[in-house]
């Protein structure tokens, strides 16, 4: 699902009270907020959602290029990660999404 179709979706369910440009400023206010706090180490959580939090990927001396085979050394870099909660897990395995 892409973000024009989140909009959509949240027009539709909330019978086009409010318009969909003033949803995409909404949704473009949530994700900046998550991103932005994430950015200075500090963790978004949703209640019966999840969390957003700043994860570290440390860098390795021992890496490969899969098309040569020749050694390489990649850098550290940070990366957004998402847990979610218990109570969501709980909702997607019971409806027996899973294919």
């Amino acid at each position: 699902m892409v973000k024009s179709e989140i909009i959509a979706e949240l027009s539709e369910k909330i019978h086009r009270k409010i318009k969909k440009s003033e949803l995409e400023k909404i949704l473009k206010i949530i994700t900046d907020t998550i991103v932005n706090r994430a950015k200075y180490k500090t963790a978004t959580e949703i209640r019966k959602f999840g969390r957003f939090y700043q994860k570290r990927i440390m860098g390795r001396s021992n890496a490969r290029n899969p098309r040569t085979g020749e050694k390489i050394e990649t850098k550290s870099k940070i990366s957004i990660a998402f847990k979610m909660s218990k109570d969501l897990r709980e909702k997607i395995n019971k409806e027996g999404n899973i294919n």
